[in-house]
């Protein structure tokens, strides 16, 4: 339970304190042990220099030959007064002490410890053993006569308390400096610790490890495109829209920490262009990627305020965006016609009911005829020729518009429509022809002399065909092969418009319906002047003869 309560910066914290303690306390025994071992070695050097420098003394071998014990003891007691060592012995070839500094009551006893027989053959030794006065570190060297021969030994030792105290001390003193360090890496840790959770947002690691499944969720679910990169222009994020869209067939795992000019082909100054803030409402920005031209939108990564450490990048085709903005344009139009056929059907109810009021009975019927005629002619004739509901709808709105703005416009007696191609739905049928006759009808408002838009759809064939002729200004035969190009518009853009340019959409959008039922589309040109655009498009049926 306590586990669980504790917060990932607690836990980090007593781990780190925990790992030091033991990290000291085996840095503390480690060094202890060299240490000891150093001083071992270094006392051990300094007994045997203070033993082979007494042997050495002038006098020494001749007082010890003669076992003068006074003589000794006043040659080596100013040297013990000097010296560090626990005590200074002088021995004979028999092994008994001539000269104990601490013990002189140990004079003519033996020697302990057992260590004298190599000293006897000559040579110094350095050995721990336990002698009169307790267990000590010494050194015992040789006394030489003037013929080389052995008289004496002089042994030089430190009490093994002694170096105790030296190693307590000592200790005692890196303890001291360890508990400071201790602290320093408890004052360390707790800041390391409160550092990185201000890092991770003040979250714990597994609510880290749910936003980032989350995110991943998020990312894989959306319909646009994102991509980020780091400071150093390298990919670390992309999702499988953006692979999709720019034709990567390559997994992320494979495109993580690649350079993003490795990955994608940009245009020029893409990662360094300065984009407007989202609350401009300019954020969008026109951009290709892979050849393929998409709008962009930038946000930036800061880790500190201020400081931008990456960028995440989202981004749509451009073509769905212009689709939907002439889809939009087109329910617009129809908005449009409906509001003409509204304004007109106004003022006929009210010119009737004037007509009425003033009791002008009979001019009011022949005003309702009159205007039934055309209406009813038009109606009737479209009811008749075209199956489709909403086409008719269509039709009749573009005749009421097309006239409103004093173009006439007139169907081909020969019209038909008995049922729809099999490639292509109603409302894309629907976008082809308005398409068409808007175009016709502005061509042919720019024309010197008014003249009728003339229509003519007809699927007595094995394919739809649709014709629609105007008499206005015409196309240029070097503009021909652009006209159906994404943006091209020999029409000045519109300021109010409310969903944006449409120029240059209309057309690409008819070229790109025809191609996706398999057919086509041909200009020529009208007589005297004007254009003639011819769509073709497969029905799927087998041509009957008899037809």
């Amino acid at each position: 339970m306590l586990k669980r309560r504790l917060s990932f910066q607690v836990k980090l914290f007593l781990a780190l304190v925990c790992f030091s303690c033991l990290l000291l306390v085996l840095l503390g025994t480690i060094l202890f042990h060299f240490i000891d071992r150093q001083l071992h070695h270094d006392l051990g050097q300094r007994a045997r220099v203070q033993a082979s420098e007494i042997a050495l003394m002038p006098g020494l071998a001749e007082k010890v030959a003669a076992r003068d014990i006074p003589g000794i003891a006043r040659l080596i007691q100013p040297l013990r007064a000097e010296s560090d060592a626990s005590y200074i012995v002088i021995g004979d070839t028999h092994e008994q002490h001539l000269y104990h500094s601490e013990s002189p009551e140990r004079i003519n006893l033996p020697m302990i410890g057992g260590d004298n027989a190599e000293v006897l053959k000559g040579k110094t030794i350095i050995s721990v053993r336990q002698g009169g006065i307790g267990v000590s570190l010494r050194s015992k060297a040789p006394i030489f006569n003037a013929q080389h021969q052995v008289i004496g030994i002089v042994s030089v030792g430190y009490l093994t308390s002694y170096i105790a105290n030296i190693n307590a001390r000592i200790l005692w003193q890196a303890g001291l400096y360890g508990i400071a360090l201790l602290l320093l890496l408890f004052i360390f840790s707790w800041l390391f610790t409160r550092n990185l959770k201000k890092q991770m947002f003040r979250l714990e690691p597994k609510d880290i490890a749910q936003l980032v499944l989350q995110q991943r969720a998020l990312l894989e679910a959306m319909y646009e495109g994102v991509f980020a990169v780091n400071e150093e222009k390298q990919l670390i994020l992309i999702n499988r829209a953006a692979r999709e869209m720019l034709d990567i067939h390559r997994s992320e795992k494979d495109l993580i920490g690649k350079p993003l000019d490795e990955v994608l082909q940009t245009s020029p100054g893409f990662l360094t262009q300065r984009y407007a803030s989202v609350s401009s409402g300019r954020h969008d920005q026109i951009a290709v990627l892979n050849q393929r031209e998409v709008i962009v939108n930038r946000v930036a990564i800061e880790v500190e305020p201020g400081v931008e450490s990456g960028w995440v990048y989202s981004f749509r085709d451009k073509n769905d965006i212009n689709t939907l903005s002439s889809q939009l344009s087109q329910i617009k139009r129809y908005a449009d016609n409906l509001r003409i056929m509204r304004h007109e059907q106004l003022n006929w109810t009210a010119t009737l009911v004037g007509l009425l009021q003033m009791k002008h009975y009979d001019e009011a019927i022949r005003y309702i005829q009159v205007q039934s005629e055309g209406a009813q002619r038009v109606l009737d004739f479209v009811s008749a020729h075209f199956a489709s509901p909403a086409l008719c709808g269509l039709l009749l709105g573009k005749y009421v518009s097309a006239r409103e703005k004093g173009v006439e416009l007139q169907f081909d007696p020969a019209c038909q429509l008995t049922r729809m191609p099999s490639r292509l739905s109603e409302t894309e049928l629907m976008s082809i022809i308005g398409n068409l006759l808007d175009n016709a009808v502005d061509a042919t408002l720019t024309a010197p002399v008014p003249a009728p838009v003339e229509l003519y759809i007809s699927d007595r064939n094995q394919e739809l065909l649709i014709e629609v002729a105007d008499r206005g200004c015409g196309v240029d035969d070097a503009l021909k092969p652009h006209i159906f190009r994404q943006g091209f518009s020999s029409k000045p853009d519109s300021e109010n418009d409310i969903v944006g340019t449409e120029h240059g959409i209309g057309l690409f959008l008819v070229a790109g319906y025809i191609n996706k039922a398999g057919g086509s589309i041909e200009i020529a040109d009208n007589t005297p002047q004007g254009t003639i655009f011819s769509v073709f498009i497969p029905n799927g049926l087998k041509h009957d003869p008899s037809t």
